[in-house]
């Protein structure tokens, strides 16, 4: 195993563990040296969100969606993400794509929150 998936995995096990700041740090490293690498981004940016890293987190996730608009997760982490930032205009077409995409139901649930319909 090579240094670079070593460290991948220890920042996945910070975030599992409940630490995503650490996570960040460690995961922004490998991102540096796997730039093109979307697990690696997706893991980022959900670290960013569940650290309040808001921008961040929109940076990443936004560039995840212009490599590959059907990643249903990515455009509904980025519709809460933006949710999260008052931007709820900006939030409900990526929510309403993502529940189009798949029927999680908590795809659909934050298409309601942010809709005002429920």
């Amino acid at each position: 195993m090579n240094d670079v998936t070593a460290e991948y995995r220890r920042g996945v096990l910070y975030f599992d563990a409940g630490d995503p700041i650490e996570a960040a740090k460690i995961l922004s490293t490998v991102l540096d040296e796997e730039p093109t690498n979307a697990e690696v981004r997706l893991w980022l940016a959900r670290a960013y969100f569940a650290s309040a890293q808001l921008n961040r987190a929109e940076q990443h996730l936004r560039a995840l969606i212009e490599r590959d608009p059907s990643d249903h997760y990515a455009c509904h982490l980025l519709g809460r993400t933006l949710e999260r930032q008052n931007r709820k205009r900006e939030a409900l077409p990526f929510l309403r794509l993502a529940a189009a995409m798949s029927s999680v139901p908590d795809y659909s649930a934050a298409v309601r929150r942010v809709a005002g319909t429920g």
